[in-house]
């Protein structure tokens, strides 16, 4: 085994981000030939490229997305014909309706814009959420019996229920009619409703395909007012709102149609005539913006005032940062009805109440998710960390966590491994609960289904998911992910991967890029906000601030003249201090303290600059030498394997460590055929890495 010799390079580079960066290519001359199109600079048309666009029709339509001929819903949904026909058939004949919702963002605010919907057209119209605690995600048979237990005709499913084979057979057993809204992933055996409305079941070319459950119930509410003659009558503004909210909320990606009407969305929310989205844009704060995320730094509720200074247009990680989290933190720890209530009611009294007690639970939430991290990344640090390379998975099962809150945990911990998560609490002796999140070679969806001989219920898409399993199964099931994650990840892949769109100078960084960005958005997913990078900077100022980060200030010389912004790493303190001399990667942010506004760095990678340390590039001066290392005697040479030439490091026991030019993997073991692949930038390969380089360097 090649020990771990603790270098300072070493010391220094677990100090920073553990990512592997992806640095888009430059096309130079495309970008160039899109600006004749686009008459944005050719810095905007790479960021173009890069997410695709390519072609002077392809740009029109990202950055004018109201210039797109939609299709007609009714042409793309094979069902949805029969579903406005059955939802106006029960309003005509005054049949009553019952929603069943979800508890996440999502779910909720489809649930609150379906009972806008129907209401105002004159439904008799109620809804039932399943508890968290106690039933787990999606419409079950106590539900259903209940419905029909009240008289309800029709059930309509939001954000759930294309998994609920038995419970919808029991409501046909019943004599109910059902539609399924839904836009998870297709199990093998659809429910047998009488309309199901998911875009799953679309072709992947639909521009409706990518829409999050509150897209389909907009999609039904919008074409049900239609066909009722309806849509002049105000109904259509408050649902706008409401479908921004939840696709924000719910990580929707900001393509297709979801990109036109998040952007009309974000432009309509701050003049909101909602009671509810009027009250939580106050308690969040939005209006006041200080360049922090509400993420990580509580914001104290305001007085109600009947004018807020709100921007013209909100970015959505308002959503995203101030309002979601408000609205999620209920659907994990507390009661789904207090946000129904806030995003239907009309009374502003009762709007601020909910608002008021989403605030409190919201803080409550942060907590728990803090504690709760804390305590499974000492487990992991404990029981887990070398084994994490070979079973390229984490399982985490504790008792006495919440598991509305532990899926917030789990992207933390794919966040700091660099693997795909899957944590659990017990809810009692016999049955454990958990969530699951990915990492983009990692399809947790496909995973769930391979295990789901030991699961109860499951479900979810390619990046999350939620399960539960018998106690006695969770051995069995850490074996078979363990088995899963090794067909489909390399060892490369364990680290986050962070795609990087362009490099620049800190010169070229100010206002009127800011403002050229604005192009690209909203941005969100498969949108990402543009991340640029810049090679060698020097921090000459970081302290710790709040929770956990490190604000800075960095420079950089360009024709002897010195350029400096400040730059903010949230939830670095691990990283801290930073070296002197880095490569960053960053987001661009508008900072508005004291009536002045700046343009600031938003890390989110830092690497040790290729001028000061370059681990895996190397043209030493010999091509074999002997070192001692850690007390023991090793050799080492370079050698050619293919058309590249290769580091080799033997140790006595006549095990070798070869690693290509350029590579962050390398081969381990006795003889190529049964080497293992080994991550090199492991603090255990890079000091003996660095005493070869530096003994084949040294050699004349």
């Amino acid at each position: 085994m090649l020990e771990k010799f603790p270098t300072t390079a070493t010391k220094t580079l677990r100090r920073l981000p553990n990512q592997r960066w992806q640095i888009y290519p430059q096309k130079i001359e495309l970008a160039h030939n899109l600006s004749k199109a686009t008459n944005l600079p050719s810095l905007l048309n790479q960021l173009l490229i890069n997410r695709g666009i390519e072609t002077p029709e392809q740009a029109q339509a990202f950055l004018n997305p109201e210039s797109i001929n939609l299709p007609s819903p009714l042409q793309e949904f094979p069902d949805l014909a029969v579903s406005l026909d059955l939802l106006q058939s029960c309003i005509t004949c005054k049949e009553k309706i019952a929603i069943c919702g979800d508890y996440d963002a999502d779910g909720m605010t489809s649930t609150a814009l379906l009972l806008r919907c129907l209401r105002w057209l004159g439904a008799e119209v109620n809804y039932a959420i399943p508890s968290r605690m106690h039933e787990g995600y999606g419409i079950n048979k106590r539900i259903v019996e209940e419905f029909h237990s009240e008289g309800v005709k029709l059930i309509l499913t939001v954000d759930n229920g294309i998994s609920a084979f038995e419970p919808i057979a029991r409501a046909r057993e019943l004599g109910l009619q059902v539609i399924v809204t839904d836009h998870h992933d297709i199990p093998q055996q659809l429910p047998p409703a009488n309309a199901i409305l998911n875009p799953k079941l679309l072709p992947e070319s639909s521009i409706y395909r990518g829409v999050a459950g509150v897209g389909v119930a907009y999609i039904l509410a919008v074409s049900l007012a239609q066909q009722l003659g309806q849509t002049n009558s105000g109904i259509i503004k408050p649902m706008l709102e409401l479908f921004t909210l939840g696709t924000i909320a719910d990580l929707a990606p900001l393509t297709g149609v979801n990109r036109r009407w998040v952007k009309r969305g974000l432009l309509q929310l701050p003049k909101s005539q909602l009671a509810g989205v009027q009250a939580l844009i106050q308690v969040s704060g939005i209006g006041d913006r200080k360049g922090d995320k509400e993420k990580f730094l509580p914001i104290t509720p305001l007085p109600l005032i009947p004018h807020l200074p709100n921007p013209k247009s909100f970015k959505p990680e308002d959503i995203g940062f101030r309002l979601g989290p408000r609205i999620n933190a209920i659907g994990r720890i507390g009661d789904p009805q207090i946000v129904i209530e806030l995003l239907t009611t009309d009374d502003m009294g009762i709007a601020l109440e909910r608002a008021m007690q989403c605030e409190q639970i919201n803080q409550h939430r942060q907590q728990m998710c803090e504690q709760i991290e804390q305590e499974a990344i000492a487990l992991v640090e404990t029981l887990y960390t070398k084994s994490l390379q070979e079973d390229r998975v984490l399982v985490v099962v504790q008792p006495n966590w919440h598991h509305g809150v532990i899926g917030i945990v789990a992207s933390r911990l794919v966040e700091r491994y660099g693997v795909p998560v899957f944590i659990g609490t017990y809810e009692d002796d016999k049955q454990i609960r958990g969530s699951a999140r990915g990492i983009p070679e990692f399809h947790v969806f496909a995973a769930l289904e391979y295990c789901q001989h030991l699961l109860g219920k499951f479900g979810g898409h390619k990046a999350a998911g939620g399960f539960s399993l018998p106690a006695e199964n969770l051995a069995a099931l850490r074996s078979r992910l363990v088995e899963f994650a090794n067909q489909c990840l390399k060892i490369q892949h364990l680290k986050p991967l962070l795609k990087i769109d362009a490099e620049a100078n800190l010169n070229q960084i100010n206002q009127e890029l800011y403002q050229q960005l604005h192009a690209l958005e909203p941005c969100g997913i498969d949108n990402p906000d543009p991340i640029f990078w810049t090679a060698n900077v020097q921090v000459i100022e970081q302290q710790t601030v709040g929770k956990g980060h490190i604000k800075l200030t960095v420079a950089q010389t360009i024709d002897q003249q010195q350029f400096k912004i400040k730059a903010i790493g949230w939830r670095w303190r691990d990283y801290f201090p930073l070296p002197q001399r880095i490569d960053i990667a960053y987001k661009l942010r508008e900072n508005h303290f004291d009536g002045n506004t700046t343009i600031e760095l938003e890390l989110v990678g830092a690497r040790l600059t290729s001028q000061s340390y370059s681990p895996f590039t190397f043209f030493p001066a010999a091509s074999k030498a002997a070192f001692e290392y850690n007390q023991r005697q090793y050799t080492c040479g370079i050698y050619q394997n293919g058309s590249l030439p290769e580091l080799r490091i033997k140790n006595p026991d006549g095990k070798v460590l070869a690693i290509g030019q350029g590579q962050t993997v390398g081969l381990l073991g006795n003889n190529r055929q049964d080497a293992k692949e080994v991550d090199i930038s492991q603090s255990q390969y890079e000091g003996i890495i660095q005493a070869a380089l530096r003994a084949l360097g040294s050699c004349k």
